[in-house]
């Protein structure tokens, strides 16, 4: 049995017999891995914090025929105001949710690591729907499931918030109303994505960024058949 160190946020857990769980980690070093912890769902388990949502930690995990074990942990972050104020909390599940939908086991996954931790800091003290948008595009890029915020691919011409345009799911673009095919949009929506992705011209209102979001759900749910529950009553809420 071998010990590995790895830096990693709990994504997900799910309980297993009496007093245990199965977490799903993101790990900055080997990517996501699942892992059991014992014990935890007892009153005054030391290990109690690292099944949390959102604790980023270092853990000590246990391999034995490619499983493994927590065996001990060390808090970086709780993220505590995420747990505190029910908006902000099922926006940074839906961080979590976006996460595991995007990765694999296995796979290298660097990026989208610093991007969750990044982005659940970030909610803490800021707007979370925006965050979320800003987050939903980048870990999309990422993943290879960018979406193009350009020019309509079809005819070149330069889309603006007052244009009626549409979204094609399949190559994930904007394109003019009369170019091609795919869900009508609003310019609301692709102002907001525009101004969560940085540019100087895009346009943020409340309808705009639940608008996105429900986009981006769809987009993403398209892209990997994922259920996206948490993202779902987020939407909701706002």
């Amino acid at each position: 049995m071998d010990n590995v160190k790895v830096n990693a946020l709990m994504l997900r857990a799910v309980d297993y017999l009496e007093n245990d769980k199965i977490l799903t980690l993101l790990t900055a070093e080997r990517g996501k891995l699942t892992a059991g912890i014992k014990g935890v769902k007892k009153a005054g388990a030391k290990l109690k914090f690292a099944a949390q949502p959102f604790c980023f930690a270092e853990y000590i995990l246990a391999e034995r025929g490619g499983r493994y074990t927590v065996i001990q942990a060390s808090e970086c972050e709780s993220f505590y105001e995420l747990r505190t104020d029910i908006n902000k909390f099922y926006a940074a599940c839906a961080v979590c949710e976006a996460a595991i939908a995007l990765t694999y086991e296995g796979d290298e996954s660097g990026e989208i690591f610093s991007d969750c931790v990044r982005t659940l800091s970030t909610m803490c003290a800021s707007d979370e729907g925006l965050t979320l948008i800003g987050f939903l595009l980048s870990v999309l890029r990422k993943a290879g499931y960018g979406i193009s915020l350009n020019a309509c691919p079809a005819c070149g011409a330069s889309l603006t918030a007052a244009d009626k345009m549409r979204f094609n799911m399949d190559t994930g673009s904007f394109c003019c109303w009369d170019c091609g095919t795919g869900v009508g949009v609003s310019g609301v929506t692709y102002g907001v994505l525009r101004a969560a992705d940085g540019h100087a011209d895009g346009a943020i209102t409340d309808d705009g960024k639940k608008r996105a979001l429900k986009l981006l759900k769809e987009y993403l749910a398209y892209k990997t058949d994922a259920k996206l529950n948490s993202l779902q009553e987020f939407i909701k809420l706002i």
